[in-house]
């Protein structure tokens, strides 16, 4: 009996250190108003909620596919603005729930919509801050991606170093991590990475969340930032489209 005393305080401690994580993990930033416009379909996009939150070209059958990571804590819906943008343009667009809302924790959620979407013939995948970095761990270990896209984000390790993949990273100027953190990792990633630098853009902005703890404040507009963002994007998804 001596000794269950102190393994009922351990098991409490345990019990409030896993719900005070559940508790954090899903206190999730946004979505903010603007991002449920485009939650709805139009006559370009169709817009489904099921497993994934997708975005369907209405006009034609998408033969690539970009499979999206939220940032952590970030509301999978405050990304459904710039994606409906991209799907527009004739694409596949997946959004992931994640695990606890860290992709970290969820790496291979992207095999669900690899299966979900069959007739796809070519994935990208991607994501913003430590979705990024779930993307690229999710990369790193299948053969059969093509692409891999990074909003405000950077390897953890070298994994994609010597990896046939073709790469863009976006980030902005003002962006919390700082320019030279992005700098640094790019000795992470394959030598013809292409970098797209958003003057005056910021951590936040890449979504539609609000202000985001510890980012600086961007010098220019969320929306101009957000038009930077696809355009580069859709541009990258044309050269792996031909």
């Amino acid at each position: 009996m001596k000794f269950a005393k102190p393994l009922l305080v351990g098991f409490l401690i345990i019990a409030v250190v896993v719900l005070g994580f559940v508790f954090w993990a899903n206190s999730t930033m946004g979505p903010a108003p603007e991002a449920f416009a485009a939650l709805r379909s139009d006559a370009q996009v169709t817009v489904s909620l099921d497993e994934f939150l997708v975005f369907q070209p209405a006009s034609k059958k998408p033969s690539l596919g970009l499979i999206f990571y939220p940032g952590a804590r970030v509301d999978y819906r405050s990304y459904a603005v710039p994606l409906h943008r991209i799907a527009e343009q004739g694409y596949l667009v997946v959004i992931l729930p994640l695990r606890f809302n860290l992709g970290v924790l969820d790496v291979n959620a992207a095999d669900r919509a690899v299966s979900a979407f069959p007739a796809i013939r070519h994935w990208v995948v991607g994501g913003h801050s430590l979705g990024g970095v779930a993307s690229v761990l999710y990369a790193s270990q299948h053969q059969d991606v093509d692409g891999l896209v990074l909003w405000a984000s950077y390897p953890s390790n070298d994994s994609l170093k010597n990896v046939p993949i073709k790469v863009i990273s976006i980030y902005g100027t003002r962006d919390m991590n700082g320019e030279s953190a992005f700098e640094g990792a790019r000795t992470l990633l394959p030598t013809d990475t292409q970098y797209v630098v958003i003057q005056g853009g910021n951590h936040a902005q890449f979504g539609d969340y609000g202000v985001q703890p510890g980012d600086n404040e961007a010098t220019i507009t969320r929306l101009e930032q957000q038009k930077q963002v696809v355009d580069a994007t859709i541009r990258f998804l044309k050269e792996l489209n031909q």
